[in-house]
């Protein structure tokens, strides 16, 4: 017997259909703008892959440091052998901001530039999403793109608790400047570390060789891979 489509409805009480088998995932950049790819994103966060995921994340809500995202069921998971290590969430991963909210999710598929350049990169080399895992030196928004070094020393040992939870990990790509503080203690791992420039637009304008050169850098750290 055929499974039936999902029905769920959103704030005005209309109907987003989600088919029984899925959806796959977006082709294009800025996926998460379709109230249907963010929906169906929000039905598989309870996937056994991320129930370790999502407890840090519960814990890291509870210390009241800012708004934290939660992982993206369709990357890897507990499962991913690749973490891409960006610096700090934006305010596109924010779903109670106020104006124009965002996903609530760290996710390649999120509607700004950074993701989209994100995605576009992740197509070039290419890689299979379950075998990565992004996230953040810093894990939470706070309405500043401005760290502090109070959230430098926590926002590390965070870092700690999530690599105790991926015991396939075997590289760490350390998205930007910021993110490449984290090194001194990723040493102290047996895992390949990575360094590239961020995928903002900031970066493209600035240094424009740096930003060129990212999916060349990520390429190599997918093909380290064992």
């Amino acid at each position: 017997m055929p499974r039936k489509s999902k029905f769920v409805y959103d704030v005005d009480d209309e109907p987003i259909i989600i088919p029984a088998d899925g959806l796959p995932a977006p082709d294009m950049p800025r996926g998460l703008r379709d109230i249907r790819q963010l929906t169906y994103r929000r039905m598989l966060r309870d996937s056994p892959h991320m129930a370790p995921l999502n407890d840090m994340v519960a814990g890291l809500r509870a210390e009241g440091r800012g708004a934290v995202p939660d992982f993206d069921p369709m990357d890897g998971g507990v499962g991913a052998r690749i973490l891409f290590l960006m610096e700090k969430p934006g305010p596109m991963t924010d779903a109670d901001r106020l104006g124009r909210a965002g996903s609530g999710f760290i996710s390649r598929d999120n509607d700004d530039e950074s993701a989209a350049a994100t995605f576009t990169f992740m197509q070039q080399i290419p890689i299979m999403r379950n075998e990565t895992l992004i996230w953040n030196a810093i894990p939470w928004w706070n309405d500043s793109i401005k760290v502090t070094p109070e959230e430098w020393r926590v926002g590390l040992l965070r870092l700690e608790a999530l690599l105790n939870l991926l015991p396939r990990l075997q590289s760490v790509v350390l998205v930007g400047r910021k993110a490449a503080r984290a090194a001194n203690m990723l040493a102290m791992r047996d895992l390949r570390v990575w360094h590239s420039a961020h995928p903002s637009p900031r970066v493209r304008a600035r240094y424009p060789d740096q930003h060129a050169a990212i999916p060349g850098i990520w390429a190599k750290a997918i093909a380290s891979l064992n």
